[in-house]
C-alpha cells in the first residue's frame, strides 16, 4: 500500500486550502516508516477494531488499514473527515469498506461502532490527556492503546509514584490500567515541524479498582492533592475535607501519612483517602 509521504500530504493540504492550526492540534506525520512502526509497536493485527483519533490527512489510517484492521476514525475538522474516505478510496481502494469516519469531538463521543479494543492515535498535543482519560471512561471495549503525544506529557502519564514528573495525570490515567513509554519520535517527521519531540506510550487495560461514584471522589482528592504539590497532604487537603485536623483524621483512617505529598501517593492510596469518609 501506497501511504503519505511529504509531498502528498502538502498537495492534500492544498487541495484542502487547509492550514494546520495549533488551536486544533494539526500535526501530520509524513514518514511512512514512522507509520509502520506506530502500527507495529501497537501489535495491530488484521481483522482487529481500531479507534483512531484525529486521523487528518490519513498517514496513520492507511498504515492501520495496510496491516488489515478494522478502523473507526474520530474526526473533529469536517474537511479532514470528508476527505479521508476519498484518500483511502484512491490510494487503497479494497479497505475503503473497513473504514468508518465520524465527524465529532472526541471529549464527546461514547457508544461507536465496532466495539473497537485498540486505540492508536497521534493524539493533539492540547488535548491529549482529557481526550484520553474520557476515552478510556467512555468506551469500555478498549482493552489497549498505544498513542503518541508530546514527549514531557507523554512521560507524566505514564510516571510512577515518587517520580518528579508524577501528577494528576499519572494518577488518574493508572485507575483505568498500566502505562508505559514506548519509543520516541522525532519532530522532524511531522509538517509542520512542531517545537517539540513525541512519544510513545502504551496501556493496557486493567481491572477497575472503585465504582463511577468513588472514581469522581478519588480524582476530586487527586486534583486538590496536585493543586498544591509542594505541601504536605494534610495541608493540601484542608479546604476540601474541612480543615486540617479533619485530614489529618481523614488521611490516618486510610493508612495514609498526613505528612507525605500527593506525588508519593499511588492511586491505590488516594482511593483508601476516598473511601475513608
Amino acid at each position: 500500500m501506497t501511504l503519505l509521504g511529504p509531498a502528498e500530504i502538502r498537495d492534500l493540504a492544498e487541495q484542502l486550502e487547509l492550514q494546520p492550526t495549533k488551536r486544533l492540534g494539526q500535526n501530520f506525520v509524513v514518514d511512512g516508516n514512522t507509520v509502520r512502526r506506530i502500527v507495529r509497536t501497537a501489535k495491530v493485527e488484521a481483522g482487529d477494531e481500531v479507534l483512531e483519533v484525529g486521523p487528518g490527512l490519513g498517514s496513520l489510517t492507511l498504515g492501520l488499514l495496510e496491516a488489515g484492521a478494522r478502523v473507526t476514525a474520530v474526526e473533529i475538522d469536517s474537511r479532514l473527515a470528508t476527505q479521508l474516505p476519498l484518500t483511502v478510496a484512491a490510494l487503497a481502494p479494497e479497505s475503503s469498506e473497513r473504514l468508518t469516519v465520524i465527524t465529532d469531538d472526541a471529549m464527546k463521543v461514547a457508544n461507536l461502532p465496532g466495539a473497537p479494543r485498540r486505540l492508536v492515535a497521534n493524539l493533539p498535543y492540547n488535548v491529549s490527556v482529557p481526550v484520553l482519560l474520557h476515552l478510556l471512561q467512555s468506551v469500555d471495549s478498549l482493552e489497549t492503546a498505544l498513542v503518541m503525544v508530546q514527549a514531557e506529557v507523554g512521560q507524566r502519564i505514564a510516571a510512577a509514584p515518587g517520580s518528579k514528573v508524577y501528577g494528576s495525570p499519572s494518577v488518574k490515567a493508572a485507575w483505568y490500567g498500566r502505562w508505559a513509554t514506548a519509543g520516541q519520535v522525532s519532530r522532524q517527521v511531522f509538517w509542520p515541524v512542531p517545537n517539540v519531540d513525541s512519544i510513545l506510550v502504551s496501556f493496557e487495560r486493567g481491572e477497575r479498582p472503585g465504582s463511577e461514584q468513588e472514581r469522581r471522589a478519588t480524582f476530586t482528592l487527586v486534583d486538590a492533592a496536585f493543586a498544591q504539590r509542594r505541601k504536605m497532604l494534610r495541608q493540601a487537603l484542608a479546604e476540601l475535607l474541612g480543615g486540617s485536623a479533619a485530614a489529618s483524621a481523614r488521611l490516618e483512617a486510610a493508612g495514609v501519612d498526613p505528612t507525605l505529598r500527593g506525588e508519593q501517593l499511588s492511586v491505590g492510596d488516594f482511593l483508601a483517602i476516598a473511601r475513608a469518609a
